[in-house]
């Protein structure tokens, strides 16, 4: 076959249009080119390029709709072209034959026949079939797209000018059909299946965090499968009537099986929170639901309920932890320390008592909470630590939350210089803001 798609006069059958050799050369050409794509509409573009001119003068990509049963027309005079119809527009015509068997169906309009009724029944488009028509006398080839026991739609092919489809073209169509419509399945079936990853990924994703009046708020999320943006850590702020509540949480494991577990834990929290809303009966109330979980995976949480001042001069803190690392107390003058709160970790024991901590912050204070991928991550010199960050936190006093997030999130990459690392998440409050701090 020559590039300008022309085949040689020693393959042409005139009464049959194309040789055998060029008729199975096109099928596994169009076939490879379909293969090496997961975009259903790319798939499409390629059988209908594919198909032209060697087996049709014209053709049109049938696409059911598995939810409404609407039907989508690629093709006609330009492959790039679609169109919509419903299926009741097919009823008891050969194109619904071909639909619910699969089997091929094959019609001849006369040149005399002006094509309206004839072609009507396997182009349900109005302006296609005028396109179709334009080349009297032709021969419809319909054929079932068919793969995994399911037609997914139809091809028809159109020839003019007297070609027809012989025994031979349809049987050569039919094989190009089946070709086609594995490669058509499975481009549907990653599109889908790409959907719905998408759509799970984003409910699991950290949430955009709220503005809570008389504090300031920021957090970090490093997954430990950084393409996935999902892992075990999560971070979520939300308000419970005229209070706020913060919980920063660690699932046992990584990568999306975590990712899902942390979602709903994060769902179950702010459930519990109708109810409770001091953090220790929380806590004690998620622990109780999440130790009937058949996953056997625990986690470690920090609740956090803040009362800022009407004012915003200062804010109380409730705390409490289960099996979390206690946050860290950065005040304005750059005192800093790790709070000794202790609770035991969620998932293991069903009934636990959690007891609440207070701490007051004044203008520019800040807390920050954070899981152990911070405090655990590997470097040259060994683990992160706890010491390193609160000499680190120091410097930041009366910085703000987003600068004290954005500090540590740094720090600790370049302490890891590459290697792998846990899940890392991090969140700051502070009161009233940074305070005229510069770095």
């Amino acid at each position: 076959m020559t590039s300008g798609g022309t085949i040689p006069d020693d393959v042409r059958n005139p009464l049959l249009g194309v040789s055998a050799a060029v008729r199975a050369e096109i099928v596994d050409e169009v076939g490879l080119a379909m293969t090496g794509s997961l975009n259903l509409r790319r798939c499409v573009l390629q059988l209908l390029t594919g198909v032209k001119p060697e087996l049709a003068d014209w053709a049109v990509v049938v696409w059911v709709n598995p939810r409404t049963g609407a039907l989508t027309l690629w093709g006609g005079d330009d492959p790039a072209a679609t169109a919509k119809t419903s299926r009741r527009s097919i009823a008891g015509q050969a194109l619904e034959r071909v639909l619910v068997t699969g089997h091929t169906e094959l019609l001849h309009v006369a040149l005399e026949d002006p094509g309206a009724d004839a072609l009507a029944t396997m182009i349900p488009n109005a302006v296609l079939r005028e396109q179709a028509a334009g080349l009297r006398p032709v021969d419809v080839l319909g054929l079932g797209l068919t793969a995994r026991g399911v037609t997914l739609g139809a091809l028809v092919m159109v020839r003019g000018q007297g070609r027809g489809f012989s025994e031979d073209d349809v049987a050569v169509g039919e094989q190009l059909a089946a070709r086609a419509s594995l490669a058509l399945d499975s481009a549907r079936l990653y599109e889908q299946t790409s959907r719905v990853a998408a759509a799970l990924k984003e409910s699991l994703v950290p949430p955009a965090l709220p503005a809570v009046p008389g504090v300031d708020i920021a957090a970090r999320y490093r997954p430990a499968i950084e393409h996935l943006d999902i892992g075990g850590d999560f971070y979520d702020v939300f308000s419970a009537d005229d209070e706020w509540l913060a919980v920063l949480g660690d699932v046992c494991g990584k990568g999306v099986d975590a990712a899902v577990l942390t979602g709903r834990a994060r769902q179950s929290i702010r459930t519990a929170a109708h109810f409770e809303r001091e953090p220790g009966a929380l806590l004690a109330a998620f622990n109780t639901v999440f130790s009937q979980d058949t996953s056997n995976r625990f986690i470690t949480l920090v609740c956090l309920r803040m009362r800022p001042a009407a004012d915003g001069s200062s804010a109380e803190v409730d705390i409490a932890v289960a099996g979390h690392a206690g946050p860290v107390l950065v005040r304005a003058d750059g005192r800093a320390e790790q709070l000794p709160i202790e609770g035991t970790v969620a998932g293991v024991v069903p009934r636990v008592d959690y007891p609440t901590t207070t701490v007051r912050l004044e203008q520019g204070d800040a807390l920050l909470v954070f899981t152990d991928g911070v405090e655990e991550a590997r470097g040259e010199s060994g683990f992160y630590g706890t010491d390193r960050l609160i000499r680190l936190l120091r410097e930041y006093a009366g910085a703000g939350a987003d600068a004290i997030c954005g500090a540590v999130e740094q720090d600790v990459v370049e302490h890891l210089d590459g290697r792998a690392h846990d899940d890392i998440a991090v969140l700051a409050i502070s009161c009233g803001g940074a305070l005229g701090w510069q770095s």
